[in-house]
């Protein structure tokens, strides 16, 4: 790895169903006994009434089922939501960067922020986390307020502040998600040249991401980051994974990138070290 850092990019994923396999309101629901999550999603949905995403919001604040969410609710939907594979091997391998890129690594969903913060607990920091912000109410603990909701365009305004932040050119963000919930930044991020992953068939996105990437594994997002980005050979992105104890065992190249990884099996040099 060269210590010469050239270009520095954001990277910055949704959550549910991105880094994670469960839809973290279904998962409160169940520990909450709340019925009907699913449908009452649906609904909101077809009425327009929220920005697509911010469903759990609304809900924690208005519906009744809902109205006994406290803070600890949250935290124990995170440690129960399943995580997608290999997420500690992808922000170690952000944060060491590779030959001339620099990368910076955040979650955006709307997702309660607690929530989030819970489940990548010791993988990714808190500060670099962005989900729905809730007021509590001191006295009873229960939500007064949404302060804020990272959905819609939410997301936008998100990417806009990490820019500003990091002083960082559009052209070198990176945008990860799965579902309707992303189209918009998903747009944003591509009309400046910016560069997006989907990681579902989800139609819509098919359409906007510039490219797609099917797997078990969050570490799979490495693939079209070293090919299209950095302008690695296969050969050389196989490596990669290999030296992360990971194997890539089918890589079905279409405009979507199936992949299937295993961890690998230990060598007899490393285990003799």
């Amino acid at each position: 790895m060269s210590t010469a850092v050239k270009r520095h990019f954001l990277l910055v994923s949704d959550f549910d169903q991105t880094l994670s396999y469960n839809d973290s309101g279904l998962v409160l629901s169940e520990i909450l006994g709340a019925q009907g999550f699913e449908e009452k999603v649906a609904g909101l949905a077809r009425s327009n009434l929220v920005q697509q995403g911010a469903e759990l919001s609304y809900l924690i604040r208005h519906d009744p089922d809902f109205r006994s969410v406290r803070r600890e609710h949250l935290v124990e939907a995170g440690r129960r939501v399943r995580l997608r594979r290999d997420i500690p091997a992808l922000t170690e391998f952000l944060a060491r960067g590779v030959e001339g890129h620099a990368f910076s690594f955040y979650v955006a969903s709307a997702a309660p922020r607690e929530v989030i913060q819970s489940a990548l607990e010791g993988i990714v920091p808190p500060e670099n986390v962005f989900g729905t912000e809730l007021d509590w109410d001191p006295a009873s603990g229960e939500v007064r307020a949404i302060r804020r909701t990272v959905a819609g365009y939410g997301k936008v305004a998100v990417v806009e502040e990490l820019e500003a932040r990091h002083e960082n050119p559009p052209d070198r963000t990176i945008y990860v998600g799965d579902g309707s919930s992303d189209v918009h930044v998903m747009l944003h991020v591509n009309n400046r040249h910016g560069f997006t992953i989907a990681v579902s068939e989800n139609r819509m996105l098919a359409r906007i991401a510039r490219s797609t990437v099917l797997s078990e594994s969050a570490f799979s997002i490495v693939v079209p980051i070293l090919e299209r980005i950095a302008g690695w050979p296969s050969e050389r992105i196989l490596d990669t994974f290999e030296a992360h104890g990971l194997t890539l065992q089918g890589w079905e190249k279409a405009r979507t990138d199936r992949l299937t990884i295993e961890e690998a099996a230990p060598s007899p040099a490393r285990d003799a070290a």
